[in-house]
């Protein structure tokens, strides 16, 4: 683990990480020693922290050591984590002006091969996301939401959830960002109160844009899901994975295809 630029395995206790989740990091994709959508991954992260107001980070070394932990994987995974460094006691940030990067190193996860093969089952978790626009398209360090939701979905026999707000429409899954097709068109969640804006699912819109496939940012409830034609999940690691069926809160099972799917599968991979 490379912390500010040293290999090391502990972090200080008083880093507003551990104490308020006051950061922000992302997971990216190693194969055949370099990192996918590296740059992508950067602005995002620049831009996290620009919207946090956190500076002073060096971006030129941390790209440098991201570079260098790539080239010793064949397929696996890095992360970035972003932390304001270390304060006193207390929310206000003020005096921890000497930010932390952390990039770590891990196994790619094998199941994800199988779920771009064979597609996944959804059903839909009964927690909801609270809307904050401030922090919305963030991966910011605050996760309670989403452990509370694997928590629930470990319980279940479905590989991933569909999460709603407190509205109750469509933000994401439990994994990464949620596409589906109808009405000649493909939708995805607008991200203006929650979510996270993956970098898979912006490279995905880009690919449909490029190539004048229609693609509308929504706010939907389940009812424009369930009578969808295709459905997709899709972050970073696992790439585009089909969606097979969903199962709904009230029992009800829709079925989907995957032809338009397996499509985007190979042209975004190739974009």
């Amino acid at each position: 683990m490379i912390v500010n630029g040293s290999s090391e395995t502990q972090l200080d206790i008083t880093d507003r990480a551990t104490q308020y989740g006051d950061g922000c990091f992302t997971t990216m994709l190693v194969k055949d020693g370099k990192v996918k959508y590296w740059d992508a991954h950067l602005t995002r992260l620049q831009s996290t922290c620009e919207r946090l107001f956190i500076s002073s980070i060096n971006w030129g070394e941390l790209t440098l050591h991201v570079s260098e932990l790539a080239k010793q994987q064949k397929l696996g995974v890095l992360k970035v984590l972003i932390s304001r460094g270390s304060g006193g006691r207390g929310y206000s940030p003020e005096g921890a002006n000497t930010p932390v990067y952390i990039v770590s190193q891990h196994s790619f996860p094998a199941h994800y091969r199988d779920w771009q093969r064979k597609g996944i089952e959804l059903n839909v978790s009964s927690i909801t996301l609270a809307k904050q626009p401030l922090l919305a398209g963030l991966k910011h360090l605050n996760r309670l939401e989403q452990v509370l939701i694997k928590r629930e979905l470990a319980n279940d026999a479905f590989q991933d959830c569909l999460v709603l707000d407190t509205d109750d429409v469509i933000v994401e899954s439990s994994v990464g960002n949620v596409f589906w097709y109808g009405e000649n068109a493909w939708h995805t969640p607008a991200l203006n109160f929650s979510g996270v804006e993956g970098v898979m699912r912006n490279q995905v819109m880009a690919y449909l844009s490029a190539n004048q496939v229609p693609i509308h940012q929504c706010r939907e409830g389940l009812n424009s899901i369930q009578s969808a034609s295709e459905v997709f999940v899709c972050n970073s690691l696992m790439g585009i994975v089909p969606v097979s069926a969903i199962e709904f809160s009230d029992g009800h099972r829709a079925y989907y295809l995957s032809e338009k799917t397996r499509d985007l599968q190979n042209g975004v991979m190739n974009y």
